[in-house]
């Protein structure tokens, strides 16, 4: 089974509503689908084409191999969870992950927030409940600030930046920083939000907020 690459963009394409791109890894053309956001960071040229790291699901069937791709260890293994869910396919786990990021998700299951998961083409409302069941049974990547949210009224009502925290939460952790330390970093975070220190202007970003955090980080 083929769960990571590094390799050069050779292609990329759309098909309706799946994203697809070649990979060049030691002289063979691996093709993968892939996340829209993605696609359209490497069709524009803001993730470079050269050296380019995807996690990989692998996928194996009668008369083909899949691959689906992405570009933290958390989105494969969360993409994993959904397809264990009954009923649920390749496409509805990518439509879902296309549409919100994991911590929109996860808010929504620990909201059973049934309409927004409902939102996505091809998931009705039973398989909304479904996907709110098993996920919040079976997920294990579950954010390490919810205290923090809870008790922030700031970030109860600013959706965007509860969200943004959320991935920035998995992305630490994919950089192998620990959920210690994370767990330290973010009263911190939720401070200095609170005190509007990072809501002036167009500063308020994810690769802003990353930065800060990795900075604060390398400091605990």
């Amino acid at each position: 089974m083929i769960s990571w690459i590094k390799g050069e963009l050779v292609d990329l394409w759309q098909t309706n509503n799946k994203f697809f791109i070649v990979i060049n890894c030691q002289g063979l053309g691996y093709e993968i689908q892939i996340l829209e956001s993605i696609y359209i960071k490497l069709k524009t040229k803001e993730i470079p084409h050269n050296n380019i790291v995807f996690w990989l699901k692998h996928i194996k069937k009668e008369d083909s191999d899949l691959l689906y791709g992405f570009k933290t260890k958390e989105q494969k293994e969360f993409f994993v969870e959904i397809l264990k869910i009954r009923g649920v396919g390749s496409q509805i786990g990518m439509a879902l992950l296309n549409k919100f990021s994991i911590g929109e998700i996860i808010n929504a299951i620990s909201s059973k927030d049934k309409k927004l998961i409902s939102s996505v083409q091809g998931i009705g409302q039973k398989m909304a409940e479904r996907i709110i069941l098993d996920l919040k049974n079976n997920l294990n990547m579950k954010s390490t600030f919810n205290e923090e949210i809870n008790n922030s009224s700031i970030l109860k009502e600013n959706q965007e930046i509860n969200s943004m925290l959320q991935d920035i939460d998995l992305t630490l952790q994919s950089l192998n920083y620990t959920k210690k330390d994370i767990k330290k970093l973010f009263p911190i975070l939720v401070n200095e939000i609170k005190n509007k220190t990072i809501l002036e202007k167009d500063k308020i970003s994810f690769e802003y907020i990353l930065k800060l955090a990795m900075n604060k980080l390398d400091n605990i």
